[in-house]
């Protein structure tokens, strides 16, 4: 049964623990096994640590129990420190045991001691400064008592401390180090001088054992002051030294021609201090940096480059041209490539340290955390790209026989070899493009990395992930289709692999490779199930930030490919997203690219997702709400799911209906995402548009009308259109809602709007009023003739008028049968005005017969092709992605629709046939004269067989 820590006092719980720490330390394995289990069990309870330390800091106990309780409480900060481990501990115990810990600097065992200096440094490496500001001035604080003990152990958990800081590689990291160094620096360096002179006053006086215990002091105050000097003291001469390359720098790019005089020298320097050994010794990385930025800068400029005709270039560039060639001779370019291969590309201790110790932080640095222009070894990489591309005949021999010499198996036991194999391969996907013609990847692919990858020994993990990431270089430049099986087999495996590097690199290749345009899906699906369950296990199992993202989008990209075939894996995802969304509160890009993620899941779960509504419908309200401040990040992205949602909508909900009230600011804003907005209110009109209008019509027409005032053109026609929907899906209640917009819209027809989109959509709204309302259009006419103070008939007249003399500003096919259908809605009619204009009128009418009059080749007649059936089903290809809820409602509205339900053709013999006989024979021949007799040829070629 598990000790119950919490429901403990501390001494009891204390006396528990104590007993089974003894058995732990016995030589007898009956006691030894059991008590190990138990220790292990108790690993994850909370308060085992504050009994640990209640323990180790007893100085009257058993200085081997004490022991291993160190050890315990040690290798706990390594497993549950970290906020995000699981199981991780409180912040009220993690609180506790920081206090606890810095409270006595008083322990005698010397061996105790050290590991609680060197846990100290643990805690101190994920909490320094910003959980533990106290922390630092307490051990300045206890180094300064009089107490040798004390100040001894203050001195050697300050120096692990620094030390432990100093190994941090972030950039962020770096400069809080750099900030802590230099407000200790002056203290560190005054604490080595008082303890050199007491050391020195011993020897004089004899003092051996003092002397001794000063020296001592003397040794850990150096190793601090040494640590703080790399970064303050020295930090000085190089800053002075960065400003001189960086003027250079500045120049060269500001006066490429007035640099001219200076290309020779600076290359000159420049290569001397990186590519030979003049550097050795005195370089230090940012200056590296710098020189190697100059020397690409003098590569690629722009201004040094002749034109292909060398007549053609100005007599600067030709200057220049001949320096570089000069200088880039065969010897100083082979020189530069063999070194920066086998020199920079190495894998330093360092990184490899890093690579055990943090690996994560480590695929963070290596995926170019830092820009290249200041961090070592992305500027390597690039220098290295631009130099081979530029001197790619001269470079692409020597990378051959580099690669040549490497063919086979390596050993495992020689590290060096494994580290330049490592070093080569960088290189070789670092060029592909420049290499296309010069290697056969696919039988380098199977007859010489496939083999690789299949080493399963630890040493072999740096190029385990060399190679599958170069793989994920070369797959979209040379790889053939039929080879994507066996990589997919052994992206599979890597996945499974033992180390983290290699499986997170083993996932960007992963990505790489379905984003590839000549990935197929039949291909991946056999290793679909494999790869998601094996992609989770890497999300769940990753802690930064940084990485999660990144294991995510390969998620998404994943489920974008497959869309709906992902549906029977994805149930423990969409478990998950909701602990991690609440997990990264305080991290709003993690946050952007789970907003990404649930995109793709909507797209492919489709009408499924409604079951996702309770997490994602609270996720799409947090982020499109301008009144909270992630919506600055989180703005966009959840637009974008706000919007999936609504097209893979089975049925309006309360909740997704509600989530509308964002719309409104979000339509004040006028912003970058206004055309998104418009697409959201559309789906809620096609989705439900008798709730949706009802409840929210009014004040979206009102904030319309205010943006139709302070809008672009495109911005107006956005508008517009929902409108012109609003109409389309229910004229009756959409002329009612946007009651206020259509004498804009009326007004803008008759004093002829002047840009063509304007207009066009103009006519498709009256459209739509006049064919679908025609009550309300007698309306808004007479409302129109009282505000225009003219009769109803002129207005009427006018509006016809116009309509018929922009007919051309209309493209679209449907808008034009539209206009057509509604034109001819006003015959039969006795009306002067519509009569007088009847050739208008029928001109439109033959026009829109001619837009959609196809000849059928089975029977040879005429039809309408915007004529649709219950029967019809859109054919959609392989490619094609399946239709959305929202695709579907819009073929049911399309059925429905007069522009795809009536026949033009017959509904223009109908309304004729009607005037006829209004009118009678002899009248109704006296308006046919009116039409231009071709056009009335035209029109009775169409009605034949009516």
């Amino acid at each position: 049964m598990l000790l119950q820590m919490v429901s403990m006092d501390l001494n009891s719980a204390s006396t528990v623990v104590l007993q089974v720490l003894t058995q732990a330390t016995s030589q007898d394995t009956a006691l030894l096994k059991p008590a190990e289990e138990q220790l292990k069990q108790w690993e994850t309870q909370p308060g085992f640590y504050s009994v640990l330390l209640n323990i180790f800091t007893n100085h009257d106990l058993d200085v081997n129990v004490r022991w291993l309780a160190v050890l315990y409480f040690k290798n706990g900060i390594d497993r549950y420190w970290r906020r995000v481990a699981p199981h991780a501990l409180s912040e009220e115990e993690k609180s506790t045991l920081r206090a606890g810990l810095i409270t006595n600097f008083n322990e005698p065992i010397n061996q105790i001691a050290t590991q609680i200096a060197v846990l100290i440094a643990k805690v101190a490496r994920l909490d320094c400064p910003r959980q533990w500001p106290e922390l630092i001035p307490i051990l300045i604080e206890s180094v300064k008592v009089q107490d040798d003990l004390r100040q001894h152990r203050a001195l050697l958990t300050f120096y692990h401390v620094t030390k432990t800081l100093a190994s941090k590689r972030l950039a962020a990291d770096r400069k809080l180090f750099s900030d802590l160094a230099s407000g200790i620096y002056n203290f560190a360096c005054s604490l080595w001088n008082h303890h050199t002179d007491t050391f020195l006053h011993h020897v004089s006086s004899g003092n051996e054992a003092a002397a001794l215990n000063s020296l001592e002091r003397t040794l850990l105050s150096l190793k601090g002051r040494n640590v703080d000097t790399d970064t303050v003291f020295r930090d000085k001469l190089e800053k002075t030294i960065i400003l001189f390359t960086k003027v250079l720098l500045d120049f060269l790019d500001q006066h490429p021609f007035s640099f001219t005089p200076l290309i020779q020298r600076s290359l000159e320097f420049s290569v001397s201090y990186v590519f030979t050994e003049v550097g050795e010794g005195v370089t230090f990385e940012r200056f590296i940096v710098q020189c190697m930025n100059l020397i690409k800068m003098i590569v690629k400029n722009y201004a040094y480059k002749p034109s292909k005709n060398f007549e053609d270039s100005s007599p600067e560039t030709l200057e220049a041209h001949k320096i570089k060639m000069a200088f880039f001779t065969y010897p100083t370019l082979t020189e530069i490539c063999r070194r920066l291969v086998s020199h920079y590309f190495l894998l330093t201790e360092e990184e490899l340290t890093m690579w055990e110790e943090d690996p994560e932080g480590f695929t963070v640095e290596e995926t170019g955390g830092d820009s290249w222009k200041y961090s070592l070894r992305p500027c390597t990489e690039v220098l290295f790209i631009d130099i081979f591309h530029e001197y790619n005949q001269t470079l692409t021999p020597v990378l051959l026989e580099m690669m040549q010499r490497l063919q086979g198996p390596t050993n495992v036991e020689d590290m060096n070899a494994l580290l330049i194999k490592d070093a080569v391969y960088n290189a070789v996907g670092l060029a592909a493009f420049e290499l296309f013609d010069s290697v056969d990847f696919d039988q380098w692919f199977k007859n010489q990395l496939l083999p690789e990858l299949q080493v399963t020994h630890n040493r072999y993990k740096p190029l385990r992930r060399r190679v599958i990431w170069l793989i994920g270089q070369w797959v979209s430049v040379k790889f053939k289709s039929d080879l994507r099986p066996m990589l997919y087999e052994a992206i599979c495996n890597l996945l499974q692999d033992q180390d983290l590097v290699v499986r997170i690199e083993t996932a960007t290749t992963l990505k790489l490779t379905v984003d590839d345009f000549e990935f197929r899906t039949d291909q991946f699906l056999p290793y679909l199930e494999t790869m998601f369950t094996l992609l989770f296990q890497l999300l769940q199992q990753v802690t930064e930030c940084d990485t999660k993202m990144h294991v995510l989008h390969v998620l998404s990209c994943v489920i974008e490919r497959v869309n709906m075939q992902i549906r029977p894996y994805v149930g423990c995802l969409v478990q998950y997203l909701p602990l991690l969304w609440k997990q990264s509160e305080e991290h709003n890009m993690l946050r952007c690219a789970i907003l990404t993620t649930l995109i793709h899941l909507v797209q492919g779960l489709g009408a499924d997702s409604k079951n996702l509504y309770p997490f994602l419908l609270p996720v799409i309200q947090l982020s499109t709400d301008v009144s909270q401040p992630p919506h600055v990040y989180l703005l966009e992205d959840g637009l974008e799911l706000w919007l999936v949602t609504l097209e893979n909508s089975p049925c309006i909900t309360p909740e997704l209906l509600r989530i509308f009230q964002n719309m409104p600011p979000l339509l004040e804003q006028s912003s970058e995402n206004l055309r998104t907005c418009f697409k959201i209110i559309n789906g809620y009109i096609f989705l439900s548009s008798t709730e949706f209008l009802q409840t929210y019509a009014a004040g979206l027409c009102q904030s319309f009308c205010e943006l139709l005032s302070d809008i672009t053109t495109e911005g107006q026609v956005q508008v517009l259109k929902v409108v012109e929907n609003a109409l389309k899906v229910n004229p009756v209640l959409g002329s009612q809602m946007f009651q206020p917009i259509l004498p804009c819209v009326f007004r803008g027809i008759i004093e002829g709007e002047r840009y063509p989109v304007v207009m066009s959509t103009y006519l498709g709204v009256m459209g739509r009023v006049l064919l679908q309302n025609t009550s309300f259009f007698s309306s808004l006419l007479t409302v129109m003739a009282h505000k225009c103070n003219q009769e109803m008939d002129q207005l009427l007249g006018n509006m016809i008028e116009m309509w018929v003399d922009r007919m051309d500003n209309i493209t679209q096919p449907e808008r034009r049968k539209l206009s057509a259908l509604a034109l001819l809605s006003l015959l039969p009619s006795d009306n002067s005005v519509i009569q007088d204009k009847f050739c208008g009128i029928i001109n439109i009418a033959v026009e829109g017969l001619h837009d959609v009059m196809t000849e059928d080749p089975e029977t040879g007649t005429h039809k309408d092709c915007m004529l649709m059936s219950h029967l019809e089903e859109p054919k959609a290809t392989e490619d094609e992605e399946p239709p959305t809820e929202q695709d579907k409602r819009k073929k049911m509205l399309a059925l429905k629709d007069p522009v795809h339900s009536v026949s033009l053709q017959q509904f223009t013999y109908e309304k004729l046939k009607a005037q006829q006989e209004l009118l009678g024979e002899q009248g109704f021949q006296s308006l046919m004269e009116t039409v231009d007799t071709e056009i009335v040829t035209q029109l009775q070629e169409f009605l034949q067989g009516f």
